[in-house]
């Protein structure tokens, strides 16, 4: 009697550490200080407006303009019917969520910033429906160039390399990029770097090939903004190097840091990707962008959300477009009121631990997104994956210990490929090489995709479980029901795989434990802002606030699902082994048995 209760004791704690976090989070609310609420995924304004970097780097000037058009073709001349869309009348867009103001998803769950307002604006002009899609920037160029996207919209500075895999639009954006280091660091710019200098980038960028092909360093890589710019603030990297505008966004008052100085980004700008194949889409995004100029709608989106100066002979769509009519960026800049000496003194390291990690207020906005869209869309990916993984991986097992070779051989094969291949690796596989072909069954939506390959990649796991517990059933169970009639498939069925079973549970509840981890990796196929698991939505909030709580509230969440599990399945493995504990007999009980004896 005592084996149940203290079961569900442990189990139980992690509910009430999570339930004691979120009263916490509940009576934190009420200090809410400035840099708490500030949402980097908001437009600042014109109050926001800055300057062109006066502390540029000469030596790394951009290269001449070689890409933008003389002009484009009218509005009224391009048949969308003709712009080779991967669904008629709707622009598919591949994005990002993590970099503000550029590219992020809002507190309503929609992708926005910048970059996606002003394309949805040119969408409108071309009428077109656009719809976006979440993904990692390491495939993103990967995917429009595979037709998984229409467009890549990214912030994405177009430089020869990338040329060779997609086409790209006209500018719409010119990329500065900052070296952001500790305040009262000795390097005061790109020329104090060196090889023992351990320099943040966000792998895949512009800024990684800047470091590595210009200044010939080996940079340490992070997946996204926030990541790298909290291992700088926490000291675990000397400097930052980053697009110009995710670094004034990301530096808060008092995060001990500033921009030494700034540079010009490799081939003057940044544009829309679309696959190198299709001109048409290249041209009639090139005629909506210089509609957008012409109608004053850019100089709006622009003001609004990256307010700073042009650089001097640049402005953005085809060479024919008129310049945007922008405020003086330069004098509202300098009449803002600045106390920076005092905002910017570092903060204690328990003090910046607590802001980074443990801010409340964060936590009880994490929550409601987290359980709302993140719980439901993890455990939808873990369940359907586990169930489907489960039948593969039954079926592997009975191969592998199969008499005939013609099966042992191919679940071998099966079971080494995918067990020896990172999970990122299957994932794109699935959904980039196989996605095109089940485009019409799938709506050219890759979220089921991601339940296959996590499927497919835990089989194999699953599998060699089964088969380590069928094989240590003792002989004599198989030889024992041959004994009594059974043919070998039914006392494979009937005896010993029950008992293999049996014995593995505890090992087949780790492997979906840790697919319930892994369904954050489906992110790289490009999800809708609706399908996001929890690491994702955690990420986003992070992104939003320039603030790790929201992902470690999505942690604890975690945590609320793997240890009750981890305990139920131990405590089923302990009464499948023990039986049902012994139970005192009732007194009338025992009477009625042993009446008449004696």
């Amino acid at each position: 009697m005592a084996v149940l209760p203290a079961v569900r004791s442990r189990a139980l704690i992690a509910v009430l550490l999570l339930a004691v976090g979120l009263s916490a989070t509940a009576c934190g609310s009420g200090s809410d200080d400035a840099a708490t609420e500030r949402n980097l995924c908001a437009p600042p304004g014109p109050a926001a407006a800055s300057a062109a970097p006066t502390n540029l780097a000469s030596s790394a000037a951009a290269g001449s303009d070689r890409y933008t058009t003389a002009t484009t073709a009218p509005l009224s001349s391009i048949d969308v019917s003709k712009l080779g869309l991967i669904t008629p009348g709707k622009l598919s867009v591949g994005t990002l969520s993590d970099a503000p103001p550029s590219i992020c998803v809002d507190r309503q769950g929609t992708f926005t910033g910048f970059d996606n307002e002003l394309l949805k604006a040119i969408g409108a002009k071309l009428g077109l429906q656009v719809e976006f899609s979440g993904t990692e920037f390491a495939g993103l160029l990967a995917q429009v160039s595979g037709g998984r996207f229409d467009v890549g919209s990214s912030n994405i500075t177009t430089t020869d390399a990338r040329r060779q895999l997609v086409g790209f639009t006209n500018g719409y954006d010119f990329g500065y990029f900052s070296l952001v280091v500790p305040s009262g660091s000795a390097i005061k710019g790109f020329a104090d770097l060196n090889r023992g200098t351990r320099i943040a980038v966000v792998q895949g960028t512009v800024q990684d090939e800047f470091v590595v092909n210009q200044l010939h360093l080996d940079p340490v890589k992070f997946p996204d903004y926030n990541t790298a710019y909290a291992n700088l603030k926490s000291g675990q990297v000397d400097a930052w190097v980053a697009p110009s505008a995710q670094a004034e966004g990301a530096i808060k008052p008092g995060d001990g840091t500033s921009v030494s100085q700034n540079t010009f980004s490799l081939d003057n700008f940044v544009g829309y990707a679309v696959a190198k194949s299709n001109q048409p889409l290249i041209d009639a995004l090139n005629s909506g962008l210089d509609a957008v100029i012409a109608d004053g709608t850019y100089a709006k989106l622009y003001t609004d959300w990256v307010p700073r100066e042009l650089p001097p002979g640049w402005k953005p769509g085809s060479r024919a477009a008129p310049a945007p009519q922008l405020p003086d960026f330069a004098a509202l800049a300098a009449g803002k009121q600045k106390d920076e000496t005092e905002q910017n003194a570092p903060k204690s390291t328990v003090r910046q631990l607590k802001d980074t990690f443990f801010d409340w207020s964060l936590y009880r906005k994490a929550f409601p997104d987290l359980f709302k869209t993140g719980l439901l869309n993890t455990l939808i990916l873990a369940v359907v994956s586990g169930a489907l993984g489960t039948v593969i991986g039954m079926l592997l097992a009975v191969a592998g210990i199969s008499r005939t070779r013609w099966l042992r051989w191919p679940a071998r094969v099966y079971t080494d490929i995918f067990r020896g291949l990172p999970a990122v690796v299957i994932i794109l596989l699935i959904g980039l090489g196989v996605g095109p072909v089940v485009r019409n069954l799938t709506g050219n939506n890759p979220y089921w995709l991601g339940a296959v390959a996590l499927a497919l990649l835990a089989s194999a796991y699953i599998g060699e479980i089964f088969r380590s517990g069928i094989q240590s059933v003792e002989a004599g169970q198989l030889e024992a029901a041959r004994a009594i009639g059974f043919g070998y498939r039914q006392a494979m069925t009937l005896v010993v795989i029950p008992q293999g079973v049996r014995r593995v549970l505890p090992a087949l509840m780790n492997q979906f434990i840790a697919l319930i981890k892994d369904s954050s990796l489906i992110y790289f196929l490009g999800l809708l802002a609706t399908q996001r698991e929890l690491f994702a939505v955690g990420r986003d909030l992070n992104a939003q606030t320039g603030n790790l709580s929201p992902l470690v509230a999505a942690g604890l969440v975690y945590l609320l699902l793997t240890i009750p599990l981890t305990h139920l399945v131990n405590y089923i493995d302990r009464r499948m082994r023990t039986g049902r504990p012994d139970r005192p007999i009732d007194q009338v009980e025992a009477a009625t048995i042993t009446e008449g004896r004696g």
